[in-house]
């Protein structure tokens, strides 16, 4: 285990913290032990992954713990169909490995460069019309807790905890090992095309019902926005070509964008009429590959974000309102607005607990004020019962959480009894979980 003590910071680079010590351990008994250590020492301890949130979810002053040790594929159990990988994977080698195997997930998120604890710990999903977050194919896990154990759970072993620590904000303790359920690879049909909002909105409902994988962008300033349904197939694989692909993907979603975001920071007069040609620069294309290769696309225009998942029903209403303010407003929105869907399923602190799912994500390229529009964008948000996405910026506390989560005592009895020193507490889950 290698030990050292500089700054961290997040991908988005609005999160900072000096720990008082670093760790990268190889094993869950090489985390164990630095966990006792820090208890032993004073030092309030947090694991970090590719920091991808965008809140200061994992910042600590105390014991900052690194996953970049923590790597690899565990077990593939094909007979229970699953996989057992270690905590500090990122998705992207997850994703190659069970590929090699002819395996695959489900339903994943739109970027692979997560850890997957960090991915499941701040309830990433991607988009499903009966195929849930990446969490809620979780079928097992391996916990250290607050006492320097290591806890296996799942339904039948401890399961109490499992439930739970499937999308924990790293406040139960820090998991080492994932269990997913997986299934054959297959092949995803994507069919990529522009559509009116107007459209969009009147038709949301039976889009969503119509496809396995629905999801849209709605362009600020504009009428427009672009969609994409995912769907299976039987093949056989059709991919963009290597020119389609680098056009739309890097040359038009990247390079381009970037440029323009940039164009918009230092004269934000210009966005409203670039995103009326930047709305209309993807074409509608259609191909067929392997899942990983079909949900996620590469993201390299750096942001910052804040998501609210709604009542599924609540969805184009609030939409429509973030649409009227940002009109009747000064502001200049360059990033694209993303809507995704998923089913209700039964954890705790899952953004979808007990209730069918619209996500509206709200972005700001790096560098331009976000607060007047994520603070406009929040109030329409919370005023149809939204929850905000763990990883995400918002500025709710655990006043507001308790009322938005029938289930949020029960996340936090359980917390008190793992952790009643708050060994794994920071600020963040102070003012979510309460003190």
């Amino acid at each position: 285990m290698t030990e050292t003590s500089s700054a961290w910071r997040n991908w988005a680079g609005n999160v900072v913290v000096r720990p008082a010590r670093t760790v990268a351990p190889n094993s869950a008994e090489e985390l164990a032990a630095a966990v006792r250590r820090a208890a032993a020492d004073g030092l309030r301890v947090k694991a970090v992954g590719t920091g991808h949130s965008f809140t200061a979810a994992a910042a600590t002053d105390g014991l900052l713990i690194r996953p970049e040790r923590l790597t690899g594929v565990r077990e593939i159990d094909r007979t229970a169909g699953t996989v057992t990988v270690a905590a500090g994977t990122p998705l992207k080698r997850l994703n190659e490995t069970l590929s090699a195997h002819g395996l695959s997930l489900t339903n994943m998120g739109d970027i692979t460069e997560q850890t997957v604890s960090g991915a499941i710990s701040t309830g990433t999903h991607g988009t499903g019309r009966d195929s849930a977050s990446i969490a809620a194919q979780i079928r097992g896990l391996e916990l250290v807790t607050a006492d320097g154990s290591v806890l296996a759970c799942s339904e039948k072993e401890n399961p109490e905890v499992f439930a739970a620590a499937r999308v924990g904000l790293g406040a139960l303790g820090v998991i080492t090992a994932v269990t997913f359920a997986v299934e054959p690879e297959f092949w995803l049909t994507a069919r990529e095309e522009p559509m009116p909002f107007d459209r969009v909105a009147a038709e949301f409902d039976q889009l969503v019902a119509e496809n396995e994988h629905f999801e849209f962008y709605w362009f600020p300033h504009t009428g427009n926005c672009n969609t994409k349904r995912n769907n299976r197939s039987p093949g056989p694989a059709a991919p963009p070509s290597p020119l389609s692909a680098w056009i739309e993907d890097e040359l038009l979603s990247n390079t381009l964008f970037r440029a323009l975001c940039a164009l918009g920071r230092t004269a934000p007069a210009t966005i409203p009429p670039v995103a009326k040609i930047s709305s209309r620069a993807l074409s509608a294309r259609t191909y067929t590959d392997i899942p990983y290769k079909v949900f996620t696309s590469p993201r390299r225009v750096r942001f910052l974000e804040m998501e609210y998942a709604l009542p599924r029903e609540a969805a184009v209403a609030a939409l429509r309102e973030l649409r009227a303010m940002i009109e009747r407003s000064r502001l200049r929105i360059s990033f694209p607005v993303e809507v995704r869907t998923a089913p209700a399923d039964d954890i705790p602190l899952s953004t979808a607990a007990g209730r069918d799912t619209a996500y509206l994500a709200m972005h700001q390229y790096r560098g331009t004020s976000h607060h007047a529009y994520f603070s406009a964008a929040e109030q329409i948000m919370t005023a149809h019962g939204g929850r905000p996405h763990w990883g995400k910026l918002h500025s709710r506390d655990a006043g507001y959480l308790a009322g938005v989560y029938p289930r949020f005592d029960e996340f936090r009895a359980l917390r008190d009894r793992l952790d009643p020193q708050r060994l794994f507490g920071n600020d963040y889950l102070r003012r979510v979980l309460g003190a």
